[in-house]
C-alpha cells in the first residue's frame, strides 16, 4: 500500500490515485472530466450502458466503436483511441440517442466536444471529408448568412479533392431547378459574423 488516497468518481471508472492527478504539483484532469467539462450538461457517469443509444443509432453499422462503447472508452481514460477514431466524425447529430437515453446523456454534444478536442490536440480528423464538409458549410454561412449550395459544394470539392464522383447528380439537380446559383443574403450579416467571432474566442 502506498498510502495514496483512492478517488473513485463513479460507476464505470477505474480508481484514480492522487499521484495520477498531479504532475509536478499541477492538478491534472482525467479524460472523463475534460469531456464532461466540454459537454457542460448531464455527466457521462450517468450512462449505465443499456445500449439504447446504439440500438437506435442510424449510423452505428458504419462506426468503428458504437456510441455506448465510446462512453465506456472515455470512462476508461482511452483518450488517444477515442480522439483518433472515425466514430466521432460519423455521428450525424440526429439526437436519436439522447431521445432514447433514460438518463438523457447527450451523446451528440459529446461527439461535438470530442471532434473539437481532436482538432485542438493536433490529432486531426480520421474522416477528412467530413471535416472538409463542415468547413465548407460554415464558410458559406459566414460569408452570406445562408447556404448557397452550389458554391458550398464547389468549396467542399476543392477541399476534399473529390471533384467528379457525383458531378452527374449535381448537373441533374441543377437542370431540374433543385439548385439555384443565387441565394439571398441575411440582412444582418454583421450579427452572423459576430456569432462566429464569439464562438471562436469562447
Amino acid at each position: 500500500m502506498t498510502g495514496n488516497k483512492i478517488l473513485v468518481k463513479s460507476y464505470g471508472c477505474l480508481p484514480v490515485t492522487e499521484d495520477d492527478r498531479t504532475s509536478n504539483g499541477v492538478n491534472m484532469k482525467t479524460f472523463l472530466e475534460e469531456v464532461n467539462e466540454k459537454i457542460n450538461g448531464v455527466p457521462l457517469q450517468r450512462c449505465y450502458h443499456c445500449r439504447k443509444c446504439t440500438a437506435g443509432c442510424p449510423l452505428a453499422f458504419a462506426m468503428e466503436h458504437n456510441p455506448n462503447k465510446v462512453i465506456r472508452m472515455i470512462q476508461m481514460g482511452m483518450k488517444n483511441e477515442v480522439l483518433g477514431s472515425s466514430t466521432i466524425w460519423l455521428c450525424a447529430s440526429c439526437e436519436t440517442c439522447i431521445t432514447r437515453c433514460p438518463n438523457e446523456v447527450d451523446i451528440a454534444r459529446m461527439m461535438d466536444a470530442l471532434r473539437e478536442m481532436a482538432i485542438a490536440a493536433g490529432v486531426g480528423a480520421r474522416e477528412k471529408n467530413v471535416l472538409s464538409f463542415h468547413e465548407a458549410f460554415l464558410a458559406s454561412i459566414k460569408s452570406r448568412g445562408r447556404i448557397n449550395e452550389p458554391f458550398m459544394m464547389v468549396d467542399y470539392k476543392l477541399k476534399s479533392g473529390d471533384l467528379f464522383s457525383d458531378m452527374g447528380l449535381g448537373i441533374s439537380m441543377f437542370m431540374k431547378g433543385k439548385l439555384s446559383l443565387v441565394s439571398p443574403k441575411t440582412r444582418d450579416l454583421d450579427a452572423v459574423r459576430k456569432i462566429f467571432d464569439k464562438t471562436k474566442n469562447a
